[in-house]
């Protein structure tokens, strides 16, 4: 693609955050925009702040701004939407801070001087607007974690799991994780199992790459490797059911084969994410 292709990006960083890409890493994220030597025309993120909290608990104040100057330290610009809460007739209260109508705007004002714009979310009141930026030429691609509309899933152009991009939500009890290599822990899917074998093969995105559309790892330039799977590394939730849909995540660690050069094999392997779950 050409080297002065114009990205934009617009997260909507609580539906992020409540549906499993807490501690989301937006250096990787500019990375993973970037990937295909892409002009970062846009960075746009949507963060709510509750005021009212920050009053009466500085500790939340304090991390809200070192968190925020953190991620405009990597280039990001932010839209900080209040809190607002509402009472009802029964005397509940529930808080809300929707930036969906800001995001959109932002696009669509923004999709003129873009060619692609990625979103971060998983709502699906985006559908239209993926449709009206398709229709002023941008590509459109999305990352979502859990509960992503499956309506949103068909209308863009491609669709990544933010669970499967190395490094995008660290392994909080990994914190020097090396993702792919030896000993590391990753996220991937499972491609092939041979259940009356008892063994099948994992797939991992090894590095961010502009070939991501190279699948199969046997590929020329393919970014994803390998992983062979023997039954007695999976845990006791892990059904032959659940690994055959490709929607499941499995997290697990990755070692050098023994018998193969340049082999992986999985180690340790659970649940990440699963829509049956």
């Amino acid at each position: 693609m050409s080297s002065h292709r114009r990205v934009g990006v617009f997260v909507d960083a609580e539906n992020v955050r409540y549906n499993g890409g807490y501690q989301m890493r937006y250096d990787v994220l500019r990375r993973f925009a970037a990937r295909e030597n892409g002009v970062l025309q846009r960075l746009n993120t949507y963060m709510a702040f509750d005021a009212e909290r920050a009053r009466e608990d500085m500790e939340y104040a304090k991390k809200s701004r070192i968190y925020q100057q953190m991620v405009r330290d990597f280039g990001w610009k932010i839209t900080v939407k209040l809190v607002r809460r509402y009472t009802d007739e029964a005397g509940n209260v529930t808080t809300k801070a929707n930036a969906d109508l800001d995001m959109a705007v932002d696009a669509m004002l923004q999709a003129d001087k873009l060619d692609q714009v990625l979103l971060v979310t998983g709502d699906g009141d985006f559908i239209q607007v993926v449709n009206a930026l398709q229709n002023k030429g941008c590509r459109v691609e999305l990352i979502g974690f859990k509960n992503v509309s499956r309506d949103l899933q068909r209308e863009v152009d491609a669709f990544y799991s933010g669970f499967l991009i190395p490094d995008l939500v660290p392994v909080s009890y990994e914190p020097r994780n090396e993702w792919g290599k030896s000993g590391s822990c990753v996220r991937g899917v499972c491609t092939k199992w041979i259940a009356d074998k008892g063994y099948g093969f994992l797939r991992i995105m090894d590095h961010i790459s502009p070939n991501l559309w190279v699948t199969d790892p046997r590929g020329e330039g393919s970014p994803y490797a390998s992983v062979f799977c023997h039954v007695n590394e999976l845990a006791d939730d892990v059904t032959e059911d659940l690994l055959m849909n490709r929607e499941t995540v499995l997290e697990f660690y990755v070692n050098e084969s023994e018998q193969k050069d340049n082999g992986l094999v999985a180690k340790n392997v659970r649940l990440a994410f699963s829509v049956n779950r």
